[in-house]
């Protein structure tokens, strides 16, 4: 079977459509993208406001489970790479792990979603945009559009390149020097003061995809985001 690109005007959740194609055999690389989603999530359950003039999209990717918690290191590094080529926006930026960051404010996020069975298993990689769309104005984190820089930008278009980009993913277990280094260039968190869980100065992340934090009692890994607060 040929990887598609499924474009729906509405939908509940492009990660749902996507698990449910994965169910049925879809290959790798099949992508689901809409216009608005009624239901759309991020980390930890919470809501995703998906209204028109964003980009709302979910990969396929099929693969060990070992490498699917660097997927969405991979996929930020991605979708950053592609914004900077795009011009006429500030540097994109990362925000460990799955925040996408444009002048200190954020413009989109992503959401991997594992299915592991007995046979084949998958992960959905999904992506929010804001591109021209309204930012929500009860965000936990100041939103940005990249309208506010790129007005002429139309999400339609930029879903066929992103695609294409998270398709390519890399399959290594451990991230390479060249994925650290370009990390490191993007880091949002990278010697800012964590409050919680421990208080510490983040001192970057390891090939693993963790969270390296300085603390007075040594230098910690923090391998889940819930609960961060810088």
């Amino acid at each position: 079977m040929t990887p598609s690109l499924v474009r729906l005007r509405v939908t509940a959740s492009t990660q749902d459509e996507l698990h449910r194609l994965a169910g049925e055999g879809a290959p790798a690389g099949t992508a689901v993208v809409a216009e608005t989603q009624q239901a759309g999530r991020g980390s930890r359950g919470r809501g995703w406001v998906s209204a028109p003039g964003g980009l709302w999209l979910s990969v396929l990717w099929r693969g060990q489970p070992d490498v699917a918690q660097l997927l969405s290191i991979r996929a930020g590094l991605a979708v950053a790479a592609l914004l900077d080529l795009l011009g006429g926006l500030p540097p994109a930026r990362l925000k460990w792990p799955n925040d996408i960051i444009v002048d200190d404010a954020k413009v989109g996020g992503i959401l991997c979603e594992g299915r592991w069975g007995a046979a084949n298993g998958w992960v959905a990689v999904g992506l929010g945009l804001n591109v021209t769309n309204p930012v929500p104005s009860d965000a936990r984190f100041r939103p940005a559009s990249l309208a506010h820089w790129r007005p002429d930008l139309d999400a339609a278009a930029m879903a066929g390149p992103v695609v294409a980009a998270l398709s390519r993913l890399p399959a290594d277990p451990v991230l390479s020097s060249e994925e650290l280094e370009a990390w490191r260039e993007r880091d949002w968190l990278a010697g800012r003061r964590l409050r919680a869980p421990v208080t510490g100065v983040i001192g970057g992340m390891s090939a693993t995809g963790r969270l390296l934090v300085d603390t007075d009692a040594g230098r910690l890994e923090l391998v889940a985001s819930d609960g961060i607060e810088v």
